[in-house]
């Protein structure tokens, strides 16, 4: 017998609470229509300001229901559309194959969310909408449960100064600060952000000589003499150093998860006396892999790009 649900959302820890069209088996003694609760969880999914983001790329989802199912149970994610991002995808998505436990109870599978099977010419907004429809028994075509979910193509961005000044007696201090898109303007708009999910937080680890020799990994390599985190804007300024040679690791991380690295060299001179003035000379690094891992190069005194490098799950 196909019971009738009440239509619910209710969002909390990234599961999603849904009630809908949900055929169950009555149990045993079970007369009439009744009521019951959809659960559907998509993995990794996260809610800001009442809506629902993802990162693009394949996460799993699992539908549990409040019976056992009479029937199948399909999944299906429409296609992204729309551009959602902060600052001013269309075919994707696809079916979704769920698998039943034992019980038929709870339901689970994987999706892909993002653009894909672009056509000509076609673009891709990086922050796009989809519908998630969940259908099962004897719904047949009919949606049992629609919900929107955001997709995030692009990892956070930031440009950054870095900068030397000379300490009381002797040393130097490095300070790494976001850049604004207008030179001319102090107030104008920093480069350092998220256009869709926002910027979850910026972290930066000095170090002294190069982390990247024997394991390109800094975080497993070497332990940093400096560092800091926080939220936009970037600024932070390391104590006093000697000269000698550095390495700087500047990590963003947006709300969904996706994550962007810059790299920097930076060669501080001069701050032995307190008439010695403290100079830089600053490469931006990216890396190549093993067993090089980084290369740096440039002599320009900022790191990073005002421009978020979108994913493109065709690639």
């Amino acid at each position: 017998m196909k019971k009738l649900l009440i239509v619910l959302l209710v969002v909390a820890l990234a599961a999603f609470l849904l009630a809908g069209c949900v055929p169950v088996t009555p149990g045993e003694g079970e007369e009439g229509e009744g009521e019951g609760e959809v659960i559907v969880v998509i993995e990794g999914a996260v809610v800001i300001n009442g809506k629902t983001y993802v990162s693009a790329g394949p996460h799993d989802i699992t539908v549990t229901f409040p019976a056992s199912v009479a029937g199948w149970v399909d999944a299906w994610i429409n296609s992204c559309t729309g551009d959602y991002s902060k600052s001013k995808r269309i075919d994707g998505g696809g079916g979704v194959v769920l698998f039943p436990d034992a019980a038929k109870k709870v339901w689970t599978g994987s999706g892909i969310f993002g653009c894909m099977n672009k056509g000509y010419n076609q673009v891709c907004p990086p922050c796009c909408a989809t519908y998630i429809e969940i259908a099962a028994g004897e719904c047949e075509d009919e949606a049992c449960i629609w919900f929107p979910v955001i997709v995030d193509s692009c990892p956070p961005y930031a440009e950054i100064e870095v900068s030397i000044a000379n300490c009381t007696c002797s040393g130097c201090a490095i300070t790494f600060a976001s850049t604004s898109t207008d030179p001319e303007c102090a107030e104008g708009e920093l480069c350092c952000g998220d256009d869709c999910s926002g910027l979850a937080s910026w972290a930066i680890n000095l170090y002294e000589g190069n982390p990247f020799d024997t394991c390109c990994d800094p975080s497993v390599c070497e332990e940093p003499i400096a560092s800091d985190s926080g939220v936009c804007p970037i600024d932070f300024t390391t104590e006093c150093l000697e000269a000698g040679t550095y390495y700087a690791v500047i990590s963003l991380v947006d709300k969904v998860g996706l994550e962007q690295d810059y790299y920097a060299k930076i060669v501080v001179y001069g701050g032995q006396t307190t008439t010695d003035i403290c100079d830089i000379i600053v490469n931006e690094c990216f890396e190549i892999g093993p067993p090089v891992c980084i290369d740096c190069y440039g002599t320009d005194e900022t790191i990073g790009t005002c421009e978020a490098i979108c994913l493109d799950l065709d690639d």
